[in-house]
């Protein structure tokens, strides 16, 4: 991610409350890893667009999603929750 996006994304970002849906969820450093990661859980209320390679292992990406563009035209209502389909 350029150094552009991720401080316009930081922006708009807000902690998450303790109902934070990833709260207590491991979180890795990479596919096959176990070098654990320190997450800051941020407020589940933007939409943003990814790109992802279509490679999965056991309903896991092989390779790094990429953050595209932060998508302020578009609410959490408009999109299913992250796993499911609309």
């Amino acid at each position: 991610m350029k150094p552009g996006p991720a401080r316009d994304l930081a922006e708009h970002l807000a902690a998450a409350g303790p109902d934070h849906p990833w709260t207590g969820v491991r979180f890795t450093a990479s596919w096959n890893s176990r070098t654990p990661l320190e997450p800051v859980l941020v407020a589940p209320v933007l939409v943003a667009e990814i790109s992802a390679d279509v490679s999965q292992d056991h309903g896991v990406w092989r390779h790094p999603l990429r953050f595209e563009r932060l998508r302020l035209d578009a609410t959490e209502a408009d999109v299913a929750p992250f796993g499911e389909t609309q």
